[in-house]
């Protein structure tokens, strides 16, 4: 097995890697001025390290900064092993880095009670400022750390889903910052989480969402060609048999923008009114017409 170094020194600064870093450093930021002006002053506790970090805080003083810090090293470790060495660490290390750095350094810069008193507000802002901050860093490929890296072991090592690793740690969280605060900041910290979960999701996935759609029809020509000239998309004709019927049918399949649903629906009405249409999802589409395949 190749040492730290070895594994350190074949990391390539190539322009991908930068672009990477471009979104960890805004995402990372982000996070942290938001911790410091919305979650700290309203004594909102955040998932994992950082939460756990509040906590520590409210009673000793200590600078969060630093103990997000340290509290992440030994996780550094595990996920250098089991979560892709180099390629994982080098990334997740900036972004814990610039969080902790940004997050002790703005004490001196920004207001100590915050924007509003109201929590409510807190945890609406703190909750969508947060989850943007974490999308961007998980646009870059990297992790916020801990439970991120935490729940990435377990469920590479035990099959225990990321998303319940997730709710363990920050129900063990919200139950310590009950006990800290108060219950009241401690279901609202619920509500901050939540919705932090939500817009980072969002942020994660943003324009690229596009829809898929598969038509069966007995006129494929007449539809395919109502959708080459009239959405200008490309199609690609499958050959299909009925289950029931033990009919040839034929089906098409093509990916559009969620602009164009609408237009898609009208043209192939208007081509074959007895058309059966599916219509979903697809988390992003790479190729001609859509985003690059270059990294």
């Amino acid at each position: 097995m190749k040492s730290f170094w070895q594994q350190f020194r074949q990391i390539k600064f190539t322009r991908r890697l930068t672009k990477d870093m471009g979104f960890i450093f805004i995402g990372a930021t982000l996070q942290a001025l938001v911790l410091r002006t919305f979650l700290v002053p309203a004594s909102l506790a955040s998932g994992g390290v950082s939460g756990l970090s509040q906590i520590i805080n409210h009673y000793t003083g200590w600078p969060i900064g630093m103990m997000v810090l340290i509290g992440n090293l030994p996780l550094f470790v595990l996920g250098w092993r089991y979560l892709g060495g180099p390629r994982f660490v080098v990334r997740t290390a900036f972004s814990v880095l610039v969080f902790s750095v940004i997050t002790d350094v703005s004490v001196g810069y920004l207001s100590a009670s915050g924007i509003t008193d109201d929590l409510m507000l807190n945890a609406l802002y703190g909750g969508v400022l947060t989850g943007i901050g974490a999308g961007l860093v998980y646009r870059g490929q990297g992790t916020s750390g801990g439970s991120d890296i935490l729940g990435r072991i377990l469920s590479h090592k035990r099959g225990i889903p990321v998303s319940q690793s997730y709710l363990i740690t920050d129900a063990l969280i919200v139950l310590l910052a009950g006990l800290a605060f108060s219950w009241e900041h401690a279901l609202y910290a619920v509500v901050m989480l939540y919705v932090s979960g939500l817009t980072a999701e969002s942020t994660l996935a943003g324009s690229r969402v596009v829809r898929t759609a598969m038509i069966v029809t007995t006129k494929p020509q007449l539809v395919g060609e109502q959708i080459l000239t009239g959405l200008q998309r490309g199609l690609t004709r499958l050959a299909a048999t009925g289950a029931f019927t033990g009919e040839e049918r034929a089906v098409l399949y093509c990916v559009i923008t969620r602009a164009e649903v609408e237009r898609l629906k009208a043209l192939v009405s208007e081509a074959d009114p007895q058309a059966f249409m599916v219509i979903g999802h697809a988390q992003e589409a790479m190729g001609e017409g859509f985003q690059s395949l270059e990294v």
